[in-house]
């Protein structure tokens, strides 16, 4: 099936929490656009996937805290992360005053 769209389109003007669409699947993998103004993960939260996780922020910025390291993971447009399965990660801080836009493949390897 052939599908298309726009990854920086559809975005409402107002964000209360992060936006996120599943563009697509297979057996073993997903990938998903995340939209994030002004959004962090909970204090104390920390995601601890069964997936392993490579995103890339396509606009906008963001700051990424992974377990055991001193200082956050600060991304901006164009830059990736790979985040192999139960690295306990999250999203410290994001841009508030423009969307920031993840394209986030989750996978099994």
């Amino acid at each position: 099936m052939i599908s298309s769209g726009n990854l920086l389109a559809s975005i409402p003007a107002t964000l209360p929490d992060e936006l996120v669409d599943d563009l697509f699947a297979g057996q073993s993998f997903r990938v998903e656009r995340i939209v994030s103004r002004g959004h962090a993960s909970p204090d104390e939260f920390w995601y601890d996937q069964d997936e392993a996780e490579w995103v890339m922020v396509v606009q906008g910025e963001a700051r990424l805290q992974l377990e055991g390291q001193a200082g956050p993971v600060h991304l901006t447009a164009g830059m990736y992360i790979n985040i192999p399965a139960h690295v306990r990660h999250r999203v410290s801080w994001t841009h508030p005053d423009m969307d920031t836009i993840w394209l986030a493949i989750f996978y099994r390897s």
